[in-house]
């Protein structure tokens, strides 16, 4: 049989009747490591990578993968390889792209709140550049570096009241936003920071949301970032390089993001017409290339209907799959293995004890107990938020490479959630 790949992600696909990721059917990973379960496709984070490489051939373009999408081990690993830099927006980010092989040089570290501990580690480190989100900021990283005998490299996030264009949780570029300098105030920080001793300045950045599916927003921001870069160094502070951020959408329900190489064909243009493109870039994606890349294969416990509503109740829940509750998202919920016969609506719902523990509001579906489902579109802000409310263990994941299939974090149990605690005598 033919495989039938799900809209937006080629490399998960129903082929005699049972849903895969790539070679591998998804049903035998869930019988052996047990649900929920999230899968990941090697395969699928590669091609999205090599939409970026395709967009940036010829030119001095530096990715870096925002790990803050998905922080596990094996996935940074994979970038790293695939010879990515990396975005960081903690400390602890920092020490889990040093244990996955990561070179210190290629990291960025952005965040609107680093610790004077997180700024002194980063530069025992050696990394790239700290994205600086404020002119208090700049101050004390001066300060830290100055005492530690080290010289911060530094560039500074712009602010430039551009509307993305999606949830107003993932908009970050807007006046009324958390981040960044004040378009009006850039130039004054770039002054600041190029008369203080422990800095250097290496580059100027914008980066105005997540899960934007236009260009509009992307375009409208590069005339703002250029213009400024324009004006700084007329102020004769040389930038060395120019950072977009990310933020590029993927397809959970009929989104028609560009894709990034169009996107980028289209940026690199408006650059070249500036005289700007022979800079060097940095671009930050993490959603875009780690998306579509995984699912979470949960079980069907118990169908409840009611006079208003139905209820399938599944074993994953709001601590395994945030997004629903924090962002009311969308995420397709597909059986893996469809059965025939008539469908009913229900909403798909956690075993937590909050209303806000849904997964899925009225999905079309013909299940009974014991079925297993996959929620689609679960490789990015899933599992990197996933918690432990309720005393759950977060899931096992498995990483799928080919016709090969890799556990890369083992199911936590009670014993490892409490590991760090301490009775009173």
């Amino acid at each position: 049989m033919t495989p039938m790949p799900l809209p937006g992600q080629p490399h998960v696909h129903f082929a005699d009747g049972a849903l895969h990721v790539e070679g591998v059917r998804v049903a035998d990973l869930a019988q052996q490591h047990g649900t929920p379960l999230f899968v990941y496709s090697k395969a699928s984070m590669l091609a999205a990578l090599a939409a970026y490489q395709r967009g940036f051939a010829g030119r001095n373009a530096q990715i870096c993968y925002a790990m803050k999408a998905n922080s596990s081990l094996a996935v940074l690993q994979v970038f790293a390889q695939a010879g990515c830099g990396f975005d960081i927006v903690s400390g602890g980010e920092l020490e889990r792209v040093l244990a996955a092989g990561g070179t210190p040089a290629r990291i960025i570290f952005s965040g609107v709140g680093k610790t004077r501990a997180e700024m002194q580690r980063a530069l025992q480190a050696g990394i790239g550049c700290f994205n600086v989100e404020s002119e208090a900021e700049l101050e004390v990283l001066n300060a830290v570096a100055l005492a530690g005998g080290h010289v911060a490299p530094v560039s500074i996030r712009v602010n430039p009241n551009v509307d993305p264009k999606t949830h107003p949780y993932i908009s970050t570029g807007l006046k009324g936003n958390k981040f960044g300098v004040a378009h009006e105030d850039a130039l004054r920080s770039y002054q600041r920071a190029a008369s203080l001793a422990g800095l250097r300045v290496v580059g100027i950045d914008c980066h105005i949301g997540s899960q934007i599916t236009e260009e509009t927003p992307y375009l409208d921001a590069m005339d703002r970032v250029l213009d400024l870069v324009a004006q700084i160094e007329a102020a004769g502070i040389p930038l060395k390089h120019i950072d977009f951020g990310g933020g590029l959408g993927i397809d959970y329900q009929g989104d028609t993001p560009p894709a990034a190489d169009a996107l980028w064909h289209k940026l690199l243009a408006k650059l070249d017409a500036r005289g700007y493109g022979q800079r060097q870039l940095m671009i930050e994606p993490g959603r875009s290339l780690v998306g579509n890349a995984g699912l979470c294969v949960t079980e069907v416990l118990y169908l409840k209907p009611g006079e208003h509503k139905s209820f399938c109740i599944v074993d994953a829940a709001m601590n395994d799959l945030p997004r629903p509750a924090m962002y009311q998202a969308f995420h397709q919920i597909v059986p893996l293995s469809p059965r025939d016969g008539a469908t009913a609506s229900y909403d798909v719902v956690g075993p937590v004890c909050e209303s806000g523990d849904w997964i899925g509001r009225e999905r079309a579906l013909a299940v009974q107990a014991g079925d297993l489902l996959a929620v689609l579109s679960a490789g990015a802000y899933c599992m990197s938020m996933a918690s432990n409310y309720n005393t759950r263990g977060r899931p096992a994941e498995v990483l799928v490479d080919g016709a090969q299939a890799r556990l890369i974090r083992r199911r936590e149990d009670a014993q490892d959630q409490m590991r760090g605690e301490l009775l009173l005598d």
